[in-house]
């Protein structure tokens, strides 16, 4: 079974969200702050395994561009200045499948940590 692939990518950086169309009919909108939060980049996840690096104060985060990385990713630059993770199609996906339950999962380890969403 081929893996989805994206159609369409928008960004609405008024809204701050990325929207990505996929061949298989799905089509997600990925806020900003989420996407700065799972962010893939070596900062943020670390070199081994676990949930990575917990960061709040991304609430207000926004994307100031996205460009494209050879025919598989994206690489996005936030307006935090951060800009180091690539963004794969396949990650991109599993980030739209899933994101409740990420995002979720965000807000737990934030409440747990005495972090906030607010800078």
């Amino acid at each position: 079974m081929a893996r989805p692939w994206p159609s369409e990518i928008r960004l609405k950086a008024k809204e701050k969200v990325l929207e990505i169309d996929f061949d298989d009919g799905k089509t997600f909108a990925l806020p900003a702050e989420f996407l700065r939060i799972q962010s893939p980049s070596a900062e943020m996840r670390g070199h081994g395994v676990g949930p990575g690096k917990l960061i709040g104060g991304r609430k207000h985060v926004g994307i100031l561009k996205v460009e494209p990385v050879g025919n598989y990713a994206v690489q996005i630059s936030f307006d935090d200045l951060h800009d180091t993770g690539i963004y794969s199609w396949d990650y991109l996906y599993e980030l739209g499948s899933h994101r409740d339950e990420l995002w979720q999962a965000y807000l737990d380890r934030l409440e747990q940590e005495g972090l906030r969403r607010e800078p």
